[in-house]
């Protein structure tokens, strides 16, 4: 089956849905999700979206620290752009319905600020500890609204669709996307989407690791699409560990949001001895590579399994009124936040590279944009600053939409371009599940052990030789067997696992969230610069 649309989105987060209400009034949109529309990352994001908002701030401390905070890999004109952009994107959130925690204040517009690591100021709104939440549901409300918005649910986007390989054109021009192949999970179909435009609006890939704070669907699936594709990639060894993942072993990778430590938690020891002083300046309140870092050397020092974040000091009513989405979860699982410390550990939890756009989000690839965590625009060098993610979604679907905007009209008629149906060739129905789910343990268990916190260059050798043998297995699996989610997905985790390990190795020096203990120093003479990488090289 064939779908003809002006706009294809890939994903239904805060970067797609707000692109999505916008370029609803120049044309049609498809919106494609793999799972249901509010399932994302957008919508398990607890701390905020960090905004110049208050009197007391100014452009140029959050400015300050988005660059500080990424290790000299910034560029600043994007910083700039995307802060001073934000109030404005703040103000169209509101319009569109979301609901933002209020101070005591009888003034509409004054808003509780949080404070995150990394920050100078207090510019953190958040919509109490399920902003994510918050955000996805007025978005939803607010697409779905528009009769020209058709939102696809349970469609797994497989490949893009390019001109060169549709006209068997060798790679000399500049390529062109013209759509997506995208599965039916519920009728097992392939439907052909065409669109003068696509943006990429996928997420992370977290679950290319062991141990996530995201959800099941992060799997990196933009990111391996458009590698694919010939898209140039970024910057992948810049992995975020969040450091404070609440450790339990029923609970399911569950996030204690940065905010706690804005509001005074201490991070302490089993012993009940802080140790973030020896780290750094701010202790607790430390950048996220800093904190994780110091995290894990703790751990291998003590042989504990978790360390302990103090907020207990606290009233519960101001907890309980502050964070009572982390105060149920971690009472649910024994714990009163109240009166004891939380155990905590670190998880993986955002990546800084990506797909690499310019400042309208616009890739290598003719028509093919990308935004938000699957995108790497230079806001966050090597390493995120707290609450500028969700800033980033809603400010680069803005440009991506004024870009296309400028191009809509002009755009030339590719209808008349043949697009074939998908074409299963050969393939069987595959009995040996176990492939996959060997595979994809296999996977996730080398990157943790070998691609984490701490590296060197003999575990990335190690990783390197064993994923590569992976990804060979699935290539031949992927040929043979009729396609199903899993294999899809499995498919790009063992892509995503492969550009990171490939950018780590390139980087001979730490910085950021990249650390490897056989270049423990900075080298800003030879590699103040991206590990840029694409399918060609």
């Amino acid at each position: 089956m064939q779908v003809e649309t002006d706009f294809l989105i890939i994903g239904s987060g805060i970067a797609g849905l707000s692109f999505a209400i916008k370029a609803a009034d120049l044309g049609t949109v498809a919106i494609v999700t793999k799972k249901e529309k509010k399932e994302s990352n957008t919508n398990y994001a607890q701390g905020g979206v960090a905004a110049v908002v208050d009197e007391a701030d100014r452009f140029e401390y959050h400015v300050n620290d988005t660059i500080t905070c990424g290790a000299g890999l910034c560029r600043e004109d994007v910083v700039r752009h995307v802060v001073t952009d934000a109030p404005e994107r703040i103000k169209e959130l509101i319009k569109w319905g979301v609901e933002f925690t209020r101070s005591g204040s009888d003034s509409p517009t004054a808003y509780d600020l949080g404070r995150e690591g990394g920050h100078s100021k207090r510019r953190v709104l958040h919509a109490g500890d399920i902003t994510g939440h918050e955000i996805e549901r007025a978005l939803i409300n607010k697409a779905v609204s528009n009769k020209n918005v058709t939102i696809y649910e349970n469609f797994f986007a497989i490949d893009l669709i390019m001109k060169s390989k549709v006209l068997g054109r060798e790679a000399g021009e500049k390529n062109q996307c013209l759509g997506a192949y995208v599965f039916d999970e519920r009728d097992n179909e392939v439907y052909t989407f065409r669109s003068k435009f696509v943006l990429l609006a996928t997420g992370g890939a977290g679950k290319v690791y062991l141990i996530t704070t995201n959800p099941d669907i992060a799997t990196g699936d933009g990111i391996a699409m458009a590698y694919r594709a010939g898209a140039d990639i970024a910057n992948m060894e810049f992995i975020q560990f969040h450091p404070t993942c609440l450790y339990h072993p029923e609970a399911k990778a569950f996030l204690i949001s940065e905010a706690v430590r804005g509001e005074g938690a201490v991070l302490k020891l089993k012993n009940g001895f802080t140790f973030m002083e020896k780290y750094h300046p701010m202790e607790s309140l430390a950048p996220r590579d800093v904190v994780a870092k110091a995290i894990d050397t703790e751990l291998k020092k003590s042989g504990d399994e978790y360390v302990l974040l103090d907020i207990s000091h606290k009233s519960k009513d101001f907890l309980t009124k502050r964070f009572p989405n982390i105060y149920n979860k971690c009472l649910e699982y024994g714990t009163d936040m109240s009166k004891e410390p939380i155990p905590v550990v670190p998880a993986t939890h955002y990546i800084c590279g990506g797909v690499v756009t310019n400042l309208s989000g616009e890739t290598n690839i003719d028509r093919l944009f990308a935004c938000g965590e699957v995108a790497c625009t230079g806001l966050h060098g090597a390493n995120r600053l707290a609450s500028n993610s969700l800033l980033e979604g809603v400010v680069f679907a803005h440009r991506s939409f004024v870009r296309m905007s400028e191009l809509f009209n002009e755009a030339e008629d590719e209808s008349v371009v043949f697009i074939p149906s998908w074409d299963t060739g050969e393939a069987i129905e595959s009995d040996e599940s176990i492939v996959v789910s060997h595979n994809w343990d296999e996977i996730r268990r080398c990157m943790w052990n070998y691609v984490g916190i701490v590296r060197s260059d003999k575990r990335l050798e190690r990783a390197k030789r064993r994923i590569g043998l992976i990804n060979r297995e699935i290539d031949e699996y992927y040929r043979n067997f009729i396609i199903s989610r899993d294999l899809l997905e499995l498919r790009n985790i063992a892509t995503v696992a492969g550009l990171i390990i490939r950018c780590a190795i390139l980087r001979k020096e730490s910085r950021g969230l990249h650390y490897n203990i056989d270049y423990p120093e900075k080298d800003d003479k030879n590699w103040l610069k991206d590990t840029v990488i694409n399918k060609s090289m």
